[in-house]
């Protein structure tokens, strides 16, 4: 490594002398492994912690909607939209939307994207397995795969030392445990990460492959459009000092349009088998109607909805406000700026996208899982005492997240 996981220096003269100890062994041994073997020992470890914790909560559940008492890690791993995954592994998608009783669109499958449960289906087939260790094998792999992609982005702009801490917080990351549960996060993070390195590669044709197959696994494609328009003017911008010949100038916009067609491809296949244009909107919104009730999706006032119903009076539209101004202030700090550019862009196209369509709940954290690039900036700094701390806060924060949005405790309306 060029430089220590954790310390960010060289070893001096002091730590070869104690190079003896077993400790220094480990650490002169998986100094030797090439980059992708410590990255899997990181992702490998990262698990037993996550699953340990896992295993804790599973142990002290009680009965809940979606399993026994105490159940098996399986079926604890499968609960929340790991339910719905299934049914669409099962079953598919309804051609006729089910209502509430008051003629409203209720609660159903084409809220969940099919290239996930699709997979899972397969291997289900291949080897005969039940749907829920299936769909945390597809989650697991596709988890250390993303590490291991991710990995070669923060190459590009760190040392390797503090590209593999980079790593190593994004396996400890306070929403980690998702990435060993039956939900599509884990695949769809590895679709944008090889997305995302092939637009810093500048292989546009084959990043719009990736993203074709991301935008039927999570909704959120529609943003890299956003991400690649900003893209193309800032490189049109720069032609005089980077070249930007023609040609390519309409390759960029070719793929920019082409995913923002992606990006809304699935409603319309919601609304040619249901019959209902506004099929998926519809049913997304359903999520919400417990907090404000029915009504129609208009762009950027979620949040102002969201701020309203949770903390009332004006003072949450003014913590938003706040909220929005800090991050917007982090993306310009020095740490934030050793990005490459296009990482950013993605940042804000992302962010863009889910102030203009989310509403804020319990599901925020887990939506905000793809500018996990971001991670990235907390790897800059080469303190010990920081580097530790930010790993043992992650950690506690697994514990937290669990304990708020994945248990099952009683009447739970904290979703994850």
């Amino acid at each position: 490594m060029a430089d220590g996981l954790i310390t960010g220096s060289r070893p001096s003269a002091r730590s070869e002398v104690s190079a003896a100890t077993p400790l220094s062994r480990v650490r002169a041994i998986v100094d030797r492994l090439p980059w992708w073997a410590q990255v899997l020992l990181i992702f490998v470890a990262s698990r037993l912690v996550s699953t340990a914790l896992l295993l804790g909560f599973a142990g002290a559940q009680a009965t809940n909607p979606w399993t026994v008492s105490r159940p098996d890690y399986a079926s604890f791993a499968k609960i929340w939209d790991g339910q719905w995954y299934y049914i669409v592994a099962q079953i598919g998608y309804p051609s006729v939307l089910p209502l509430t009783a008051d003629g409203h669109v209720a609660q159903n499958q084409w809220a969940f994207l099919p290239v996930y449960p699709v997979v899972t289906r397969g291997l289900m087939e291949l080897t005969g397995a039940s749907f829920a260790p299936t769909a945390v094998f597809v989650s697991v792999l596709a988890a250390a795969a993303t590490a291991l992609v991710f990995s070669r982005i923060l190459v590009r702009f760190l040392p390797a030392g503090s590209a593999l801490f980079g790593v190593l917080l994004f396996c400890v990351a306070p929403l980690s445990p998702l990435l060993q549960v039956a939900y599509a996060e884990s695949l769809f993070l590895l679709l944008l990460a090889v997305a995302l390195l092939l637009l810093l590669q500048r292989r546009y044709g084959l990043m719009l492959l990736v993203l074709a197959v991301a935008s039927f696994t999570r909704p959120g494609v529609i943003a890299f459009a956003l991400a690649l328009a900003l893209h193309w003017g800032h490189r049109y911008l720069r032609r005089e000092t980077e070249p930007f010949p023609p040609r390519e100038r309409l390759k960029v916009a070719v793929v920019a349009v082409a995913t923002g067609v992606f990006g809304i491809a699935w409603p319309v296949v919601a609304a040619i088998v249901t019959g209902r244009l506004d099929a998926y909107t519809a049913t997304e919104l359903s999520w919400r109607a417990d907090y404000i009730g029915y009504g129609h999706l208009l762009p950027f006032t979620s949040w102002v909805q969201g701020a309203n119903w949770w903390v009332p009076g004006g003072a949450g539209v003014v913590f938003l406000v706040v909220a929005v101004v800090l991050f917007g202030l982090f993306l310009v700090t020095p740490w934030a700026r050793r990005l490459p550019l296009d990482l950013r862009f993605w940042v804000v196209a992302y962010v863009l996208y889910l102030l203009a369509v989310f509403f804020p709940q319990s599901s925020t954290f887990r939506v905000l899982m793809p500018i996990f690039p971001l991670l990235g900036a907390l790897a800059v700094p080469r303190s010990k005492v920081f580097r530790v701390s930010l790993v043992a806060v992650f950690v506690v924060a697994q514990w937290i997240w669990l304990y708020y949005c994945w248990w099952v405790n009683g009447y739970d309306w904290t979703p994850p």
